[in-house]
């Protein structure tokens, strides 16, 4: 049953990736290519060297750009496949679409969308060449750090549900999540590096599209495998039935 749930999982990865594709082609490429542009602008102005391409440009926005976004969603999905096979019937959702809905969601928010708000992405030429070793560092310390708050949420939220109810234990699960997430949003330096010239309407459009892409990724993904896993796992049991466990 593992093997079928993962494969299954990294089929969903794909087709959403496909989709994210699609989105990111027809509106995260104009976004690059408007900062390539003004890199290109600034070099011809300060009279630097254009740097040498090594992969050209319409490699990267066609082929390069889908080989990367596929192999992205399938090893999504494949971990999506993994924390779903122990994730179910130990969270107390029925069937597996909800189940498979609530880590889509969760997921999203956890791995996306709170390191999004702290370090949101940035297209080319924003950004110190020098730091982005550094900046890479913070932004993956903001995602473990946003994952083990969700897992901490998750607990904290099982154990109040246990004692105060369900209602009390979310919120008591959401509060510990946002707590932890904003004490490290606090703690952790801000990166700035955005060139004054820089054109706000297109680094705004950018990072949306950027998020635009993430959330088809999960979504998607999320809504494709419950479907899938729900055919090798039957359709939801009845109200107060606990669902088998996947893995012990």
């Amino acid at each position: 049953m593992m093997r079928s749930l993962l494969l299954r999982g990294m089929l969903a990865g794909a087709g959403a990736a496909l989709l994210a594709f699609a989105f990111a082609k027809v509106f995260g490429e104009p976004q690059v290519d408007r900062a390539i542009g003004f890199e290109e602008h600034l070099a011809a102005v300060t009279g630097r060297p254009a740097e040498p391409e090594l992969v050209s440009r319409g490699v990267q926005s066609t082929a390069g750009l889908l080989i990367a976004v596929v192999a992205y969603g399938v090893a999504l999905g494949g971990i999506f496949a993994l924390t779903f096979a122990y994730a179910y019937g130990r969270l107390g959702l029925p069937g597996a679409r909800a189940v498979a809905l609530a880590l889509a969601g969760g997921g999203f928010v956890a791995v996306t969308l709170v390191p999004f708000l702290k370090y949101p992405a940035s297209p080319p030429s924003v950004g110190n060449p020098d730091t982005i070793g550094h900046r890479t560092l913070l932004f993956f310390v903001m995602i473990a750090i946003s994952i083990c708050g969700a897992i901490a949420a998750v607990r904290v939220a099982r154990a109040a549900r246990a004692r105060l109810g369900a209602w009390e234990g979310a919120i008591a699960g959401g509060a510990v999540f946002v707590g932890l997430v904003a004490l490290a949003a606090l703690v952790l330096p801000g990166v700035d590096e955005v060139p004054k010239d820089f054109p706000a309407g297109a680094l705004w459009r950018f990072r949306l599209s950027t998020l635009g892409i993430h959330t088809i990724l999960w979504s998607v993904t999320g809504l494709a495998f419950g479907a899938l896993a729900e055919r090798v796992l039957g359709a939801p049991r009845p109200r107060g039935v606990r669902a088998p466990d996947v893995v012990a």
